[in-house]
C-alpha cells in the first residue's frame, strides 16, 4: 500500500514537472504593453490621393481580430475591406485594405489589438484626403480600448478570485505540510482546501469565457461564443489558462493524497511484552522509542513526497500567471519570471497560511504550531519585500512614474496595505508571546467529540420539548466550534482576522496592478504619442493650419504640482486659431506665479472630445524659447472639447489641469 502511494506521488511529480517545463519553454522575451510607433498615412496628415491601405506599426507583436482596424469616412460609413492582417508577415504590424474611389475629406481610423503581455490596447486617429472636412463619426464606432463595463467588472472579479483561491489552496496546503500535519484530518481544514480548489477552477473557467468579450469590447452575451473562446486559446493568456485547468486536475489528485496520507491517525507503535519491571528497564524504553520511530517513518516519507509534489504544483500554478503577464515581457525576462513566481508563492504561504491559522486557533492548535508559522511568515515577508522591490524598479522606471502613472499610484496603495498588515502582524506576535508564557494555554487541545444529546436526532411534537432539543443541539455545535478558544487564543485570532481582512485588499490592488500598464511603459506610450510623425511624402503634402485674425481662442489653466521649485505653480495658456473643425494652430505658454516664463522638464498637450469617445489627440509641440511651444491640432468634430496640459516640474511633482471649450 505504501509503495503504491509512493508511486502515485512520483507519477504526480513527473506530470507536474512536464507541464511546468512546457509552460516556461513558451515564455519568450518581448517588450511590455505594445505602443503604436507609426501609421501610414500619418496621423493628422493630408494626402493628395486616397491610399490603398492603412498600416499601423507597433513596438511589439500584437494579436488581431476581424475588426481590429476600421476606417470610417466623414459620414461614419466603413470604407475598409475588413479582415486586417499583418503587413508582409511582420507580427508587429496591422494592415487593412481600403475600397477604391474614396472622396476627399477626413477619415477616422479606429484600431484595437492585444499586446504580447495579453493586455488589450486601442485608439483612434484621423487623416485627410485632398483637404480636411467635418466628420460625423458616432461614439459607438470609436470604442477605443475600453471594455464593456459589466464584462470588465466580472473579468476583474474573476482574476481577483483566482488570486485569492490560489493563495488559499497553496497557503493552506503549505501550512498543513510545514506546520500542522494533523490538520489534514480536521474537517474545517479540508473545507478550506476544497474551497480554494473549487474557487480557482470556477474563476479560471470564468476568465477564459470572459476574455474574448473583454478584449473586443463586446457585451456579456458574447461570453458563450465558442469562436471567441477558440481565439483566446490561441493567445498566450489562453495557453496559460488551459495549462492551469490541467494543473488543477493534478492538484485534485494531490489533495486526495494529502488528506489520505496525513489525515489518517498515526499508527501506534508496538508495546513491550514485559511487566512493570520491563517497562522500567532502559533497554525496553529504547526499544519502544525505535519502534515508535519505525511506526512514524511511513508518514514522514509521505509528508516529504507530498511536500516536493506540492512545491512543484505551486511553482507550475504560479507560472500560469507570471508567464502571461508583466513579468513575461520587458527587460530582464530571464530574472523577472522566477522572481515573479517566487513572489506569488511567498504571498500564498503568508496569506493562505493566515486562513489556516484562523481555523487552527479555533481548533486548539498549540503555541508550537503558531510559532512555526510565524517563522515561515517572516521568511515569506522577506521574500515578498525583496522581489517586490525588484518588480517595482522594473515596472516604474523613474521616480516620476510613482505618482504620475496609475501603476505607480496603485503600487503606493499596495505598499500601504502591506505595511498595515505588518503592523497587525506585530500585534499578533505580542499575542503569541502571551500564549507561550502560559503553559496551560500553549499546549495543543486534542480533538474530542461532544456526546449527542439524548433525543437530539429526533423531533418532538411538543413545541417546548422541541425548543429544548434545538438549544441542546446549538450548545453542542458551539462547544465543538469553541474548543480550545481561550482568551489569549481569542485575542490572537482576532488579530489574525484583521490581518486576513487587509490581505483581501492587497489581492484586489494586485489584480488592478496586473491590469495596468507599468509606469515604464506608460512613459514610453506618452513619449511615443507626443513624438512628431516622421517626415514622408504623404506628410509633406499636408498644409499648415491657416490662422485667421479675430478667430483666436485663449484658454488659461492655473496649475500647481505641489512642488517646491519656482516652476511648480503658475498658469498654462493655450491659444487656438481659427478654433474650428479641421487643422488649428496651437500655442502653449507656461508662466510662473510671478508672471515670468518658466521651463519644465516635461509638458504634454492633448485634446479630447468625451461625448464622442474621441481622443486624447496629442499635439506634437515644438519649443520656441523658455516656457513657449507651438504645434498643430486636427479637431475633426464639433462639440465640447477638453484640453489637458500635463506639467511635470520635477522628477516627482506633476499635475494635469484641464478646461472645456466649444468648437462649432
Amino acid at each position: 500500500m505504501e509503495k503504491a502511494s509512493h508511486r502515485r506521488i512520483a507519477g504526480l511529480l513527473g506530470v507536474l514537472g512536464a507541464l511546468l517545463a512546457l509552460m516556461l519553454a513558451d515564455a519568450g522575451p518581448a517588450s511590455a504593453h505594445a505602443t503604436l510607433e507609426s501609421t501610414d498615412p500619418h496621423q493628422n496628415s493630408v494626402v493628395a490621393a486616397a491610399p490603398q491601405a492603412v498600416t499601423l506599426t507597433f513596438s511589439e507583436s500584437v494579436s488581431l481580430s476581424g475588426d481590429s482596424v476600421r476606417v470610417l469616412d466623414p459620414a461614419g460609413k466603413a470604407v475598409d475591406s475588413g479582415d486586417p492582417g499583418h503587413a508582409d508577415g511582420k507580427s508587429n504590424t496591422a494592415r487593412v485594405g481600403l475600397r477604391g474611389g474614396l472622396a476627399n475629406g477626413t477619415y477616422t481610423v479606429a484600431w484595437r489589438a492585444v499586446s504580447e503581455d495579453s493586455h488589450p490596447i486601442g485608439g483612434a486617429f484621423t487623416f485627410s484626403v485632398g483637404a480636411p472636412s467635418d466628420t460625423s463619426v458616432s461614439a459607438t464606432a470609436l470604442q477605443g480600448a475600453k471594455a464593456d463595463g459589466l464584462v470588465a467588472a466580472l473579468y476583474g472579479t474573476g482574476r481577483t478570485v483566482a488570486y485569492a483561491a490560489f493563495a488559499l489552496l497553496a497557503g493552506v496546503a503549505g501550512f498543513v505540510l510545514l506546520c500542522w500535519p494533523g490538520g489534514a484530518a480536521r474537517r474545517r481544514v479540508q473545507r478550506l482546501l476544497m474551497t480554494g480548489w473549487t474557487a480557482l477552477l470556477a474563476s479560471t473557467v470564468a476568465v477564459l469565457m470572459l476574455r474574448g468579450p473583454y478584449e473586443r469590447g463586446s457585451g456579456i452575451g458574447k461570453a458563450l461564443d465558442l469562436s471567441l473562446v477558440r481565439a483566446t486559446l490561441d493567445e498566450r493568456i489562453g495557453t496559460a489558462l488551459a495549462a492551469r485547468l490541467l494543473l488543477l486536475a493534478a492538484s485534485g489528485v494531490f489533495l486526495s493524497l494529502l488528506v489520505g496520507q496525513l489525515g489518517q491517525p498515526a499508527r501506534p507503535a508496538a508495546t513491550g511484552a514485559g511487566g512493570p519491571e520491563a517497562a522500567a528497564d532502559a533497554e525496553d524504553a529504547e526499544l519502544r522509542e525505535l519502534e515508535q520511530r519505525a511506526a512514524e517513518r511511513p508518514q514522514r516519507e509521505a509528508r516529504l513526497g507530498l511536500g516536493v509534489a506540492g512545491l512543484v504544483l505551486a511553482v507550475a500554478l504560479s507560472a500560469t500567471w507570471v508567464g502571461a503577464d508583466h513579468a513575461a515581457v520587458g527587460i530582464q525576462v530571464w530574472l523577472a519570471l522566477p522572481l515573479g513566481m517566487l513572489h506569488l508563492i511567498a504571498m500564498a504561504l503568508w496569506l493562505g497560511g493566515l486562513a489556516a491559522l484562523l481555523v487552527g486557533l479555533r481548533e486548539g492548535v498549540g503555541a508550537e504550531v503558531v510559532d512555526r508559522f510565524s517563522r515561515i511568515a517572516f521568511g515569506a515577508v522577506a521574500v515578498l519585500v525583496a522581489t517586490g522591490l525588484y518588480q517595482s524598479w522594473r515596472g516604474l522606471g523613474s521616480w516620476g512614474a510613482l505618482t504620475g502613472t496609475e501603476y505607480g499610484r496603485l503600487l503606493l496603495v499596495k505598499t500601504g496595505c502591506v505595511l498595515a498588515m505588518l503592523g497587525v502582524a506585530w500585534t499578533s506576535r505580542s499575542w503569541l508571546s502571551r500564549l507561550r508564557s502560559a503553559p496551560a494555554e500553549a499546549a495543543e487541545v486534542e480533538p474530542s467529540e461532544v456526546p449527542e444529546p439524548v433525543g437530539a436526532a429526533a423531533r418532538s411534537a411538543d413545541p417546548v420539548r422541541q425548543a429544548q432539543l434545538e438549544r441542546q443541539q446549538a450548545a453542542r455545535q458551539s462547544a465543538g466550534r469553541d474548543r480550545g478558544l481561550t482568551p489569549t487564543r481569542a485575542g490572537l485570532r482576532r488579530s489574525v482576522l484583521v490581518e486576513a481582512a487587509v490581505a483581501v485588499a492587497v489581492l484586489v490592488v494586485t489584480t488592478l496592478l496586473t491590469n495596468s500598464p507599468p509606469g515604464r511603459v506608460a512613459g514610453e506610450v506618452k513619449a511615443g504619442a507626443a513624438a512628431p510623425a516622421p517626415a514622408g511624402p504623404a506628410a509633406g503634402d499636408a498644409p499648415a493650419p491657416q490662422t485667421e485674425p479675430g478667430r483666436t481662442v485663449e484658454l488659461k489653466l492655473p496649475y500647481d504640482t505641489k512642488g517646491r521649485t519656482p516652476n511648480a505653480k503658475g498658469t498654462a495658456t493655450v491659444t487656438l486659431n481659427p478654433a474650428r473643425t479641421g487643422p488649428n494652430e496651437v500655442h502653449l505658454k507656461l508662466d510662473g506665479a510671478d508672471g515670468q516664463p518658466v521651463e519644465v522638464p516635461e509638458v504634454e498637450l492633448a485634446f479630447t472630445l468625451p461625448d464622442r469617445d474621441l481622443g486624447p489627440l496629442p499635439v506634437a509641440l515644438t519649443p520656441e524659447g523658455t516656457g513657449r511651444w507651438s504645434g498643430s491640432a486636427q479637431l475633426p468634430l464639433t462639440g465640447t472639447w477638453v484640453v489637458s496640459v500635463q506639467i511635470r516640474s520635477s522628477d516627482i511633482d506633476q499635475t494635469t489641469p484641464t478646461q472645456q471649450f466649444k468648437i462649432g
